[in-house]
């Protein structure tokens, strides 16, 4: 069973810093592009950052400057480095990946449940 878990979210104030973090594991393969969603209360899921298997980065222009996406493909981890951080980025956060569990298996999505990330004013 391929398993996302997030770790690294909790309460900030605004301007400060945190290091949100998702490691897969089971059987794995293969793993493609991977992302981190957002979802504030009473807003749709947010596409904040992608990274794919070579290392290209895309961000949401709401956090261009101040989020950095990057991946170790040894740990199966993807992390989110959020610095500046303001009120507007409250939400609880997601990590995304796209896997293969064999060789002849296809691609598939999978979901991490989601780590909550506060910024007080």
């Amino acid at each position: 069973q391929v398993q996302l878990v997030e770790s690294g979210g909790g309460l900030v104030q605004s301007g400060g810093s945190l290091r949100l973090s998702c490691a897969a594991s089971g059987p794995i393969v293969r793993i493609d592009d991977m992302a981190w969603y957002r979802q504030a209360p009473g807003k749709e899921r947010e596409l904040v950052a992608t990274i794919a298997s070579g290392g290209g980065t895309n961000y949401a222009d709401s956090v261009k400057g101040r989020f950095t996406i990057s991946r170790d493909n040894a740990k199966n981890t993807v992390y989110l480095q959020m610095n500046g951080l303001k009120p507007d980025d409250t939400a609880v956060y997601v990590c995304n990946a796209r896997i293969k569990r064999s060789i002849v298996d296809l691609w598939r999505d999978y979901w991490g449940q989601g780590t909550q990330v506060i910024v007080s004013s």
